[in-house]
């Protein structure tokens, strides 16, 4: 539209920045000034004719809707539904890719002619760089939901659309696409509650998306109200077995407390007064139940754990369970197995005491998998219907350890909840105790642990009363308990009670099935999609003596599927964290052996390597977006911060 029929504000605003390469404050908002002010050093000019690329061609745009298929199975439904709340109001609903590419459109037929003279249409480019400030483009820079009416727009020739966009991002954090609703604001059918239903229908996408992404793992459908579960406004929280949050909702981030970079890095225990154990048993008993559940701030939130049927035992059956069996060739332990002698020894020699009454002992470094081996355990036996109650002997504090394990009636003590407790020893009746770290146990719990295995009964704090219990035990450790034992720190007979069968689970640089291993996190983290590591990525990564064993290596691909791009389906070192670089990079600086050959100079050769990766990387993205860091970062997937550290550390400079 003519500039001379804007608003005053917005036409002094321009000529302003047309004049002296700025906004002056106050006329316009910050997000639009910071907008236009982007389209300027992008070379546009109000009034000049489009230099955005063509559309792409139609195998493009076929092997872009192929890669966010998810995204687009997932959005069409929404967009259907927003379509019919705007249907003859000469608007455009539309979805378009991270790049701002427009994948997906559903218009009224009038308007859409007038949408298509300029290039509202599938495979055409709106990002800021190429069509100036405009919804789409804007939402996917400022990374939140935008309007932007009439002469707002930088471009004059699109001044007669007035628009609303919102991200869809994923459980993890990443920009998905942009959901837009595009209208003629001449026609009056413009409304104000737009921005509004395009936020809300994005956030549905979002909650479909992340639904269907974690499905296999364990989810938490949080809200301030027990009847606001299953609605709209619901957080949703993926969680891992051992207890991580791996992904979640916008509402659930902010229901709890976190931001998107708790995601990977927060555990559960850590904003809830209540351990991911006693949620599944809790579900385990009643499936359907909401529970009620209290942050360490005070607040309230009400929860349903929802899990994958294939992935965790189902609850049915507890009694008629324990006296069946499981075929040992597809089991939960099978499932484990993806090819290392050593592991499958382990689960074979496991297989042999489910449903006897033999204690076992797993040993292993930390992060081997200690727990997620007795888990498989416990759902491959004859008890993997009933409760499957985890302890860390290490985390929990001394003076509560009594009362944590055993229970107590009501009044045993000052500050005792007016029930009583049951005590984790007794949730675990029926089902299988898991006590992990065992080697911190102090001693008097040791004694009577004792007691407890030798009796089979547990007598709560304050009580007299000894009450039965029924559990397979299974304990995990880190430690040498035998040296313990010498030293005093360990109880020999109790060492004897618990070490029924022991179980040495190999360290990860010592197994044989890195390959297929780090194949199968990949298709767990993201079964949509048939991602790879790049083949001078995995040689290093297969040579990396990984200290963290599993649980580090899982922590890295998640972090790295994040970094990628839709249109991405091999993981490379833009994808890797800093500190992983840099463990590769200085192999001295790995506490637990050298990953590269002895060899000084093959050492030197591979961290040059990296370091002209790493440098080669930046180089490419930042003469790509013309010296702008802030969008080479995000092109690359680290901070700003990462790119002039480099930058000061190495001969890369910005593009002139």
């Amino acid at each position: 539209m003519p500039s001379n029929s804007a608003p005053l504000a917005l036409r002094q605003a321009r000529q302003h920045l047309l004049e002296f390469g700025q906004c002056p404050s106050g006329l316009v908002n910050e997000r639009l000034a910071r907008s236009w002010s982007r389209s300027m050093a992008a070379g546009l000019a109000p009034n000049a004719r489009v230099r955005a690329p063509d559309p792409v061609s139609s195998g493009s745009l076929r092997h872009a809707l192929s890669a966010s298929h998810t995204l687009l199975a997932h959005s069409r439904p929404i967009m259907e539904y927003v379509f019919d709340q705007v249907r003859h109001s000469q608007s455009v609903v539309v979805l378009a890719d991270p790049r701002g590419m427009l994948m997906h459109t559903l218009g009224d037929a009038h308007f859409a002619d007038k949408a298509a003279r300029v290039a509202l249409s599938c495979g055409a480019s709106w990002h800021e760089e190429h069509r100036g400030t405009n919804a789409i483009g804007t939402a996917l820079v400022e990374g939140c939901a935008v309007q932007i009416h009439g002469s707002e727009h930088f471009l004059e020739r699109n001044g007669f659309l007035t628009c609303a966009a919102s991200p869809i991002v994923s459980a993890t954090g990443e920009m998905l696409g942009i959901l837009d609703i595009s209208s003629d604001h001449r026609s009056g059918h413009a409304h104000a509650h737009t921005l509004g239903l395009v936020s809300t229908a994005a956030r549905m996408i979002e909650n479909r998306l992340i639904t269907a992404a974690c499905k296999r793992d364990i989810r938490l459908h949080l809200h301030p109200q027990p009847e606001g579960i299953g609605s709209m406004a619901e957080g949703i929280v993926a969680v891992s077995s051992d207890g991580w949050i791996i992904g979640a909702n916008r509402a659930a981030l902010a229901q709890l407390g976190l931001q998107i970079g708790d995601i990977g890095g927060a555990q559960l225990e850590h904003v809830l007064d209540v351990r991911l154990e006693q949620l599944l048993t809790q579900h385990q008993r009643r499936p359907l139940q909401t529970q009620m559940l209290r942050l360490h701030n005070g607040a309230v939130l009400f929860a349903q754990v929802q899990v994958d049927a294939a992935a965790w035992p189902s609850p049915a059956g507890v009694v008629g369970a324990r006296a069946g069996t499981v075929p040992a060739a597809d089991d939960a332990l099978a499932r484990l197995d993806t090819g290392d002698a050593r592991s499958r020894a382990a689960a074979e020699k496991a297989r042999r005491v489910l449903g006897k009454p033999i204690a076992v002992l797993i040993q292993g470094e930390c992060g081997v998998g200690k727990e997620v081996f007795a888990r498989a355990m416990h759902a491959s036996g004859p008890r993997r219907g009933a409760p499957f109650v985890a302890i860390n002997c290490g985390a929990i504090p001394e003076t509560l350890i009594e009362a944590e394990l055993f229970g107590y009636v009501a009044g045993a003590f000052t500050g005792a909840r007016k029930e009583g407790s049951l005590g984790r020893l007794r949730e675990a009746d029926g089902g299988t105790l898991f006590l992990d770290e065992i080697g911190d146990m102090p001693l008097p719990m040791q004694t009577r642990l004792l007691r407890v295995l030798q009796e089979r009964s547990v007598t709560p704090v304050g009580s007299g009363t000894a009450v039965s219990v029924d559990f397979a035990l299974v304990c995990a450790t880190h430690c040498q308990l035998l040296e313990a034992a010498a030293q005093g720190r360990f109880r020999q007979d109790l060492y004897y009670r618990i070490n029924g069968l022991t179980l040495q689970l190999p360290a990860l640089r010592e197994r044989s099935d890195f390959a297929a291993l780090t194949q199968r996190l990949l298709q767990d983290l993201h079964p949509e999609r048939p991602l790879q590591l790049a083949p001078e990525l995995y040689g290093q990564l297969a040579g990396y003596a990984w200290p963290g064993n599993l649980r580090q290596v899982a922590s890295v691909l998640r972090t790295a599927c994040a970094m990628l791009n839709d249109d991405e389906d091999t993981l490379d070192w833009t994808h890797m964290p800093d500190d992983l670089i840099a463990a590769l990079s200085f192999p001295s600086q790995n506490p637990a052996s050298a990953p590269f050959p002895a060899n000084p100079v093959a050492g030197q050769q591979a961290t040059l390597n990296l370091q002209e990766l790493s440098h080669a990387a930046i180089q490419q993205a930042l003469q790509s977006t013309r010296g702008n860091v802030t969008q080479a970062a995000r092109q690359l997937g680290i901070s700003r911060q990462t790119i002039y550290r480099r930058l000061e550390g190495s001969a890369v400079r910005q593009p002139s």
